[in-house]
């Protein structure tokens, strides 16, 4: 069974975002300052660069808390299934972070000093320290940011493709998409990744008791997995 994508892209973009937070908003600022307030392909090489990061941040929390907490099930089983989640996620952003650098490629764009060479890896590492902290002060507010970041990057790739329908007519050639065979065009691959976001952010929404918030996903939906065709 396959994904209507064109389906999906049209119904984030009926969907209001979320409610963003205070934090959220001013992270989305701080990269709408720096890069532009329109996604390109640079931008969106700094989203999945810094998607990573709130996963990795969890992930010491939870050891940590596994090595004092190590006598309460409940808190081990529960650090365990976070650990377990964000690995998975880790590795699915990573996929979108190669597969978007690889259409970079092919399109020949140039990296810009400053943006790219830069600004980058300062916004990467500072992101890191406060995910860090956010993490060790109040790993709920940490999943409801996750959430909006998930949300805001979902609507930007939906918002990418419609923006850019010549994506629809260049054939998704890469060997990054061996396991992705029902993705054919380079839009399909975007819509996929958005899906995925969808996916990260009710993961996140499910973590910190938002449940009611979360936004169905059509079957079979698997972040980090290869849709089976």
């Amino acid at each position: 069974m396959n994904i209507d994508l064109k389906k999906e892209q049209e119904a984030t973009l009926t969907r209001p975002v979320r409610a963003y937070g205070v934090l959220a908003r001013l992270l989305f600022r701080a990269m709408d300052i720096f890069y532009g307030k329109e996604l390109t392909l640079g931008k969106a090489r700094l989203l999945e660069i810094l998607a990573r990061v709130p996963y990795q941040a969890w992930e010491i929390r939870q050891y940590h808390r596994m090595n004092t907490c190590f006598s309460e099930k409940p808190a081990v089983a529960e650090a365990e299934d976070i650990i377990g989640w964000g690995r998975e996620a880790q590795d699915n952003e990573f996929w979108h972070l190669q597969v978007i650098n690889e259409k970079i490629i092919q399109e020949g764009i140039t990296l810009n000093w400053f943006k790219d060479i830069f600004v980058l890896p300062v916004a990467a590492f500072q992101y890191n320290i406060f995910s860090r902290f956010l993490a060790l002060l109040d790993i709920q507010a940490a999943f409801r940011l996750n959430a909006d970041f998930e949300d805001h990057a979902e609507h930007e790739y939906m918002s990418f493709v419609r923006k850019h329908p010549e994506l629809d007519e260049q054939p998704a050639v890469s060997s990054l998409l061996k396991d992705h065979r029902a993705l054919k065009t380079w839009g399909d691959v975007f819509r996929r990744i958005a899906l995925d976001e969808r996916e990260h952010m009710n993961n996140s929404l499910k973590r910190c008791g938002k449940e009611a918030e979360m936004v169905p996903l059509p079957p079979p939906v698997c972040a980090g997995k290869p849709v089976p065709v």
